[in-house]
């Protein structure tokens, strides 16, 4: 979705008749399509007056028979037209504004802003990453001008600059090299509220020397000019590693509400700082909708979802199904699972935190009772461990296993096969 430019509304016929090839590859159509009554000028190039939703809809002209559809390619809805235009142009029954309803631009809702030297040299600009560390030509640029980043994000991550070039502590931008401010990562809702949290190597200072910091940070999105960001909550971690989880170093509310909600598929989801969450709202309920149709769950069937997150897709379904069980790594992710289904009303549902291939096995064996198991299964980038891969198999209960991956080669690919 994020790679599409815009969507071209198929006014012109002989636009859309060029874009399939039916002048040079007639063979592309079936016998009955290719000479439909009262389109031999179609065919030969002549454009036809009216918009192309007008003229696929009228089967032949006025007072001609219709021809009969061959009996051995079985019960057809619509016209070979509209078939055909709902193949090649499936928005063709949308109006044009509908056709441009899709949000392709400002989509995100988290974005992680890293900290390095900017295209002036100042290694205290806040932004994303141009070249290579291999060819040695790396350089930090702001993110104004990406499309697929919200306004809001993009002004805290300016703003966050504006408090690094005032600062008299020096980034992190390599581990060995010293520094201490590091990565900004800002998560929004639909309702516009703004989570920030910042990341500091606290290298040897002292407890009240980081205090001095922490207050600092805090002034400065509160009555400094960091105000204007209007931020919802702001948090601070102290982390000596590349990534640290909340078990790791506890995430610290600086000011602020600790959690931001979104609604989702009727649900009312709660976000900590530390959970996963898609990054495109909108897109992650067309997913969630789709991985539901797939499951096909019923009152009898048992939905196993591993690497849960915060439990969307098991507890969108659990009216539909008699338990689910979500399994995650991330303990707050866990909790804020536990909290939306408490708070939805959901009675039906466990959420259990650790490592799938730990948990798995023993918790298909205690569930091996006759009654049928549906797996869902959303990995990150890394895929699954093959422990968890043995364990689904070694399952006889799982009818159906539903594999959702951010990343269609390397070890998803080896996962499924």
């Amino acid at each position: 979705m994020a790679g599409l430019k815009r969507r071209v509304p198929m006014h012109s016929l002989r636009y859309f008749i060029s874009m399939v090839g039916l002048f040079s590859k007639s063979g592309l159509l079936p016998w009955y399509a290719r000479n439909p009554p009262g389109w031999s000028q179609l065919f030969l190039g002549t454009v036809c007056k009216g918009d192309f939703t007008h003229v696929i809809a009228t089967k032949c002209q006025k007072g001609q028979k219709s021809q009969k559809k061959p009996s051995h390619l079985g019960p057809l809805d619509g016209s070979w037209q509209e078939r055909l235009a709902d193949v090649v142009t499936p928005l063709w029954r949308l109006s044009y504004e509908e056709q441009l309803k899709p949000v392709i631009s400002g989509y995100r809702n988290k974005s992680t802003f890293s900290v390095n030297r900017g295209p002036d040299g100042n290694p205290k600009t806040v932004g994303y990453y141009l070249g290579t560390w291999r060819d040695g030509n790396i350089v930090c640029v702001q993110s104004n001008n990406l499309k697929n980043i919200p306004e809001k994000h993009s002004q805290v991550a300016q703003y966050y600059e504006v408090f690094l070039r005032q600062s008299p502590l020096e980034p992190c931008l390599v581990f060995h090299e010293g520094g201490y401010w590091r990565e900004l990562i800002v998560r929004t809702n639909s309702q516009g509220h703004t989570m920030a949290i910042i990341t500091f190597h606290p290298q040897k200072l002292s407890q009240e020397e980081l205090h001095v910091q922490k207050e600092a940070v805090k002034e400065f999105f509160i009555r400094g000019p960091g105000a204007a960001c209007d931020l919802t909550s702001l948090y601070f971690q102290e982390s000596t590693m590349t990534r640290c989880s909340h078990q790791q170093s506890p995430y610290q509310l600086l000011f602020g509400e600790p959690y931001i909600f979104e609604e989702l598929l009727s649900l009312k989801i709660r976000i900590s700082p530390d959970a996963f969450f898609q990054i495109n709202t909108a897109g992650a309920e067309m997913l969630y909708r789709t991985v539901g149709e797939l499951t096909g769950v019923n009152s009898d069937t048992i939905l196993l979802d591993i690497c849960c997150g915060t439990g969307v897709i098991g507890l969108s379904l659990a009216q539909h199904t008699s338990q689910v069980l979500g399994i995650e790594l991330v303990e707050q992710a866990v909790e804020d699972a536990r909290w939306t289904a408490a708070f939805n009303g959901i009675t039906n549902s466990e959420f259990h935190t650790g490592r799938a291939e730990k948990i798995l096995p023993g918790l298909l064996k205690s569930k091996e009772d006759g009654q049928s198991i549906v797996a869902v299964v959303n990995p990150a980038r890394a895929g699954l461990h093959y422990k968890v891969i043995q364990a689904i198999r070694n399952c006889r209960a799982i009818r159906t296993l539903v594999f959702v991956s951010c990343k269609l080669h390397g070890e998803s690919t080896r996962n499924v096969i």
